[in-house]
């Protein structure tokens, strides 16, 4: 006997109820013109119409992430992932697959602690079968029994894989170190005890509390047609009885004040490789901190190229590493900043040396004028150039739909980045970079060098 656990349960109809229209970005000669609309229940559709490509991307972002799970359920969320790929009452596993490779298309998803993206890139005249299958997957999805069990040995492959290259798990390492055992502090991908234990009971109950139109936002870009977009939306959800009633309640806003920050914690892993890999860092700041402009000019001018500061010092001058750079990761309530480096581990000591050197040096004096330059023109370079295709307007649409709840234009997100002046850089540099920071390495250690890295944070 098949048992089906979907989505939603059905609503009173929604059928002949308003949709609720906007052009939130008027775009030029109707190109890069952003709209949204509401269905009835909640359902969120924005779309940015491209009509010189001849390609479409449609996908759906979930308000779930590993942070919304119990230390019991980690990794439930990435786990369903996988599982919305086996099988619906209207299609097999093969047959979501074929429907997409027929048309040369691609689909994917991915898991992020705080969202869950599903998406497909097709032809434009094939964004009708890419809405229908995808939308399929998340409304009817059976969780069988035998998919878990088959798809188990999978996600712990998965798992086994980011073990093997210490250049991935440090960073989760970091997190663990930064955030402590919070759900934030928890890896995306869970743990084999954890990922062994999930039920069936559990993961359906997971898929149904989560995966609700109020918690969901659709996105497309490319070549196509708003209404038409809204339209075959609607439609497939109302198919699998997915829209709900109006006044349904929506997503509670994620209380931040069980996050821990941590102060000069250290994580070592004594693994035998051939380099140590390893983070240094700080709590940075949430995605709604004005402030973050500044901080992703700071980021990029300290280890955002081959120019910047960390780059020159680590690898140009003393050829200390191959890889070294800084990055920034925020969230609802929190975030974090974080400068990786990979090197010989008798380098340890003097890389970690050199990069909180520079770290206290931007902390007290901030950046050169050259230097605020150059990172603002690379920083909006490079935010143009990374939207020169469907898939990642898609993903800029529907992210900013579901974490700000706003639309930015290309145009908004350069004036922002321009703005940044050395009084802003000054001030975010000694808020993060002056913070006492926590540190994770993975690599041969000796019990010598593991004391003189607690030192190093002291």
């Amino acid at each position: 006997m098949t048992t089906r656990s979907t989505a939603v349960t059905a609503r009173p109809s929604t059928k002949g109820r308003a949709v609720r229209t906007r052009t939130l970005l008027p775009g030029t000669d109707g190109i890069g013109t952003v709209r949204r609309s509401v269905l009835p229940g909640g359902l969120r559709v924005v779309t940015e119409t491209l009509p010189t490509v001849r390609s479409a991307t449609f996908g759906i972002w979930a308000g779930v992430g590993s942070r919304d799970e119990t230390p019991v359920l980690n990794g439930a969320t990435h786990y369903l992932e996988h599982l919305l790929f086996k099988g619906t009452q209207r299609r097999s596993a093969l047959d979501i697959s074929a429907a997409v490779d027929a048309v040369g298309g691609e689909m994917n998803a991915f898991t992020a602690k705080e969202y869950t993206c599903y998406y497909a890139r097709v032809l434009d005249t094939d964004l009708p079968l890419a809405i229908d299958v995808v939308s399929d997957m998340l409304t009817g999805s059976l969780i069988r029994q035998e998919d878990i069990d088959a798809e188990r040995g999978v996600v712990l492959e998965e798992i086994a894989m980011t073990e093997d290259d210490p250049g991935d798990q440090v960073h989760d390492l970091f997190t663990t170190a930064l955030l402590g055992d919070t759900p934030l502090g928890r890896p995306v991908l869970g743990t084999v005890d954890t990922v062994n234990a999930l039920t069936r009971e559990q993961i359906a109950r997971f898929y149904r509390r989560h995966y609700d139109p109020t918690r969901l936002v659709v996105a497309a870009a490319g070549n196509i047609d708003h209404a038409t977009v809204v339209r075959q939306v609607r439609r497939a959800f109302e198919r699998a009885g997915a829209l709900r009633d109006p006044d349904a309640v929506p997503q509670q806003p994620r209380d931040g004040a069980r996050t821990i920050r941590a102060a000069g914690r250290v994580e070592l892993l004594d693994r035998r490789t051939e380099q140590a890999h390893l983070v240094l860092g700080m709590p940075g700041l949430s995605r709604n901190d004005e402030r973050r402009w500044a901080l992703s000019v700071l980021t990029t001018a300290l280890g955002g190229g081959m120019s910047s500061r960390l780059f020159q010092e680590v690898r140009e001058k003393r050829g200390l590493a191959y890889s070294v750079y800084a990055y920034t990761s925020s969230f609802a309530d929190c975030g974090m900043f974080g400068v990786y480096a990979g090197c010989q581990p008798s380098r340890v000591p003097e890389v970690l040396k050199i990069c909180r050197d520079e770290l206290a040096q931007v902390a007290e004096h901030g950046l050169t004028d050259e230097e605020l330059r150059r990172a603002i023109g690379q920083l909006s370079g490079s935010t143009v150039l990374g939207l020169e295709d469907t898939g990642a307007l898609m993903n800029r649409i529907g992210k900013s739909e579901l974490c700000w709840g706003e639309q930015l234009s290309v145009d908004d997100l350069l004036a922002r980045i321009a703005a940044v002046s050395q009084d802003d850089v000054r001030e975010v540099a000694g808020a993060v970079l002056g913070q006492r920071p926590s540190l994770a390495v993975i690599g041969p250690l000796k019990d010598k060098q593991a004391a003189r890295l607690h030192e190093a944070v002291a």
